[in-house]
């Protein structure tokens, strides 16, 4: 069965950020992942890591100024350099963290995202990403959590997957996400199952934990095992009580976090 990582982002906010990899390792979890490291010392999380006994599986790239809307750069004009500055600073921290994978997030249609911006900047993170031993991944992310958001749907991502054409840019599979654009997760689990590198849970339509909802997560967990999937699925969830509570879960899924 594979592995769960606790998205620090969403995930233990009943203490501090710095806390949470502490309360995730308590509570069984044995990888994290967040949405941004930048605001804290990559020493600073490096020693919370080896301190808890985690490993740092995922993170984004830096968005743009986030508090202005902005939701990635990768596909906006005129911010390739400030792209490829991002794009080093992630490189940087994943270093530090031991982290192998980084997600840079496209950007938003009404800021003037384009398509072959996107792919040129893709090409260009991948390639320095890969003298680092790092994989670039993109996600489709349902309009209406993020309205505008410039990447929606899963054969979208796999064609500029395609046409980028380098080794180490995969998709990153929200279910959530796929669930509220698209629908149709097991053909879809099935079909990327050669480009994805990294699975996201929650349960539609709140975004809560996965053992309510639309969805049959244990059949899903079994199916994503089927396809041979070494990689980590993130629970990128909101939860509906508090964190620790909520991980009931994980016996109702009949899966184990570590």
């Amino acid at each position: 069965m594979p592995r769960f990582a606790a998205n620090l982002s969403m995930m233990f906010n009943e203490v501090p950020f710095l806390d949470r990899f502490e309360a995730a390792a308590k509570a069984g979890f044995s990888g994290v992942e967040f949405l941004f490291p930048c605001e804290h010392p990559a020493a600073e999380i490096a020693a919370r890591l080896e301190g808890a006994g985690l490993r740092q599986v995922l993170f984004n790239l830096p968005p743009g100024d986030w508090t202005k809307g902005e939701r990635g750069l990768a596909a906006l004009p005129g911010r390739e350099a400030e792209f490829e500055s991002a794009v080093r600073t992630a490189l940087a921290y994943a270093e530090a963290l031991g982290c192998p994978r980084v997600h840079a997030m496209s950007g938003l249609v009404h800021h003037g995202a384009r398509r072959a911006t996107y792919v040129a900047n893709l090409k260009m993170a991948a390639r320095m990403a890969r003298d680092c031993g790092v994989e670039i991944i993109i996600e489709p992310i349902n309009a209406r959590d993020i309205p505008g958001y410039f990447l929606n749907r899963t054969s979208e991502a796999r064609a500029v997957i395609h046409e980028v054409g380098e080794p180490n840019l995969g998709l990153q599979f929200d279910i959530y996400h796929r669930q509220v654009t698209e629908g149709d997760i097991a053909t879809a689990i099935r079909e990327y199952a050669s480009l994805t590198r990294h699975y996201q849970i929650a349960g539609p339509p709140d975004r809560g934990e996965p053992d309510e909802g639309e969805l049959d997560y244990p059949w899903l967990f079994e199916l994503i095992d089927g396809t041979g999937f070494q990689g980590w699925i993130g629970c990128e969830y909101k939860p509906r009580r508090g964190t620790l509570e909520g991980l009931q879960w994980v016996e109702r899924c009949g899966v184990r976090l570590g």
